[in-house]
């Protein structure tokens, strides 16, 4: 095998692994919540035949088609993900104009109900996969929720300490998973091979004729088959398309339906099966074993949500949606593996709550699907404006393709909002409590920023009066952090006037974090002489890059500009918020933007800046 055999392979078993983790466990509960008997839907041959049918054109649509073809296809430099798609579709439009405002709009909104998903997943596929305990014996059924409880608090627990260690085992982990769901299936298809005609389209035609309405409202259930398919977009940035391609179509998708065409002919045998159509598929003396393996599964599902909701809290964070919370890196190899403890406190809460109160995952079902059928859906929104703006693609086409994928979002999602009062306003709450936070956050910078450098110093003017001036200047470098290159940062100012002197070198330093995932390295420093002793530093990182000052002033080296760290200091404006009533914001979106600024790190840590070389410099700002 050759080097880039070896490479594809390898980058197809990490996929595995963490790309597939939750749409791989939905056999846990899928065809089970299917037959919910809420529904309506009695379970024969027709309506096993029909469900079935549906599950696989449904993943067909939905994951191959949409995702693996078409949204696959819309990468910001090889990015995904509703925050990368966002970033590319806004760059069509000017900014301040409604176009552009309602594609920022509808990426916050989907990046929001994500935190939804990312609460109920581990909640869903933990109890799930315990719940197998039921099976072997009901005397274990006191403590599913227990242990389930006592599993997801240690995967939360051990976060801080990074993956790292264990994450060489996920891949491994999952492709035997995948491997037994075939097996299982298999072994009960050859009890019932006429099972195979399932996938026939005319079972879910006749399945939707005989039950109308009860059909639809099925499909609130039968969307479990499809959750965690946008995972496949959001994460090729670590694979790439072709492993993740690799993966779905020589064994993830394969293994899924094998699995789900066993259980149907499980059920055909024993309808009584429907208890838990999954475990039962299995003989007796291999339940104990195929309880651990799902459990594992369900962990590594569960690390992938919440490894996602920590990548995602960081390009929300860099694309000025949310404040900029402390974060921990994990690994010193890998930028990727982060730590956002609150991020993982409060998804821990949330969590935990969901277990109480909905108890098991049949309960839970109803709340599970509404938040990844709207992000699915804005996705495909954002995708007509990148074929139509970015692409340049025929205005009919581009139409009548994303109406044919819209409708059937619209037809899931609509199916799922009939569960909205069974649970699904769970993650509704969180995803609109969320979209509320970010776009709060946005325009609340927004008015600050406005409101300090609309009465900033022009820079140049300020230059020239100090040459003019018999100012003193002390040996050293002076860097005064600032939003706006143009003008004077009040920290220099208030320096300034408190202390009288000036450094022999003043940098006036600007983070600028641009729509792309990543920086060339060449291209990401700008430095500007303005004479005197004066300079500008514009570093420009990508919304997937952390910025850390101290490795890039040591770049600036590289372009004859160094820097001794033990001979300069640091100026940082501190903001102390002010909420008004004729403010630019409802006057209680004010108070939440003040409470979130408290939450904020301080910019002294995320910028990585040595903390004894930092000075802060406060100032008051009514919003």
């Amino acid at each position: 095998m050759d080097s880039s055999n070896k490479k594809l392979s390898a980058l197809t078993i990490g996929a595995i692994g963490v790309v597939f983790g939750d749409i791989g466990t939905s056999p846990l509960y899928a065809l089970k919540e299917s037959f919910n008997p809420a529904h309506g839907i009695p379970l024969n041959t027709t309506t096993v035949y029909g469900i079935l049918s549906v599950m696989f054109w449904a993943m067909t649509a939905l994951v191959t088609v949409k995702y693996l073809v078409f949204m696959m296809r819309a990468d910001n430099k090889g990015e995904g993900g509703i925050l990368a798609l966002t970033a590319l579709a806004q760059r069509c439009f000017r900014k301040g104009t409604r176009r552009h405002w309602w594609v920022v709009a509808l990426g916050m909104f989907g990046a929001a109900m994500f935190y939804g998903d990312a609460i109920i997943t581990p909640a869903m596929t933990v109890l799930s996969a315990v719940e197998g305990l039921d099976v072997v014996t009901p005397a274990f059924s006191q403590f599913v929720m227990p242990i389930s409880i006592a599993i997801l608090v240690g995967l939360f627990v051990i976060q801080r300490h990074g993956t790292a260690a264990v994450a060489k085992y996920f891949g491994p982990t999952m492709l035997l998973w995948f491997l037994v769901l075939a097996l299982l299936g298999v072994l009960q298809i050859v009890e019932n091979p006429h099972i195979l005609t399932a996938l026939n389209p005319w079972y879910s035609w006749q399945f939707f004729i005989e039950h109308k309405t009860a059909a639809w409202i099925t499909l609130g259930a039968v969307v479990l088959c499809v959750t965690g398919g946008e995972a496949l977009y959001a994460d090729m940035g670590h694979f790439g398309r072709t492993p993740i391609r690799v993966g779905w179509f020589s064994l993830v998708w394969p293994a899924l339906m094998l699995n789900y065409l066993g259980q149907g002919a499980l059920l055909l045998a024993n309808p009584a099966a429907i208890k838990n159509p999954f475990f039962l598929m299995t003989p007796s003396w291999s339940l104990i074993p195929l309880v651990i393996l799902a459990t594992l599964a369900a962990i590594i599902a569960s690390q992938a949500v919440i490894s996602g909701a920590f990548s995602l809290t960081k390009q929300a964070m860099q694309l000025g949606y949310l404040p900029r919370f402390a974060i921990e890196h994990t690994s010193e190899q890998e930028a990727g593996q982060i730590y956002v403890p609150f991020v993982n406190w409060g998804l821990l809460i949330g969590i935990i709550a969901l277990v109480l109160i909905f108890k098991t995952s049949s309960n839970l079902s109803a709340a599970y699907g509404i938040a990844v059928m709207l992000t699915m859906t804005i996705d495909t929104l954002l995708l007509l404006a990148v074929m139509l703006y970015v692409w340049k693609w025929s205005k009919l086409f581009a139409v009548v393709l994303i109406g044919g994928i819209l409708a059937n979002d619209i037809m899931f999602l609509t199916a799922t909002a009939t569960k909205i009062g069974d649970g699904g306003w769970f993650p509704l709450v969180i995803g609109i409590a969320m979209f509320t936070i970010m776009s709060t956050w946005r325009r609340g910078r927004e008015i600050v920023r406005r409101k300090v450098n609309d009465g900033a110093m022009p820079l140049k003017g300020f230059v020239e009066s100090v040459s003019l001036s018999d100012t003193p200047r002390v040996e050293g470098t002076g860097v005064f952090m600032t939003t706006n290159p143009e003008g004077v940062p009040n920290a220099l100012l208030h320096n300034l006037k408190h202390n009288k002197v000036l450094h022999g070198r003043v940098i006036i330093l600007s983070i600028v974090i641009e729509d792309i995932p990543r920086v060339p390295k060449e291209d990401y420093i700008w430095i500007d002489n303005h004479g005197y002793g004066f300079y500008t530093i514009t570093a420009h990182y990508g919304f997937k890059e952390s910025p850390n000052v101290p490795v890039m002033l040591a770049d600036c080296g590289l372009q004859s500009m160094k820097f001794d760290m033990m001979d300069t200091s640091f100026f940082v404006n501190r903001e102390s918020l002010i909420a008004t009533p004729k403010g630019g914001m409802a006057l209680w979106r004010e108070h939440i933007f003040v409470w979130m600024s408290h939450l904020a790190a301080k910019a002294s840590d995320y910028f990585r800046i040595p903390t004894n070389r930092v000075v802060e410099l406060g100032t008051q700002v009514e919003i």
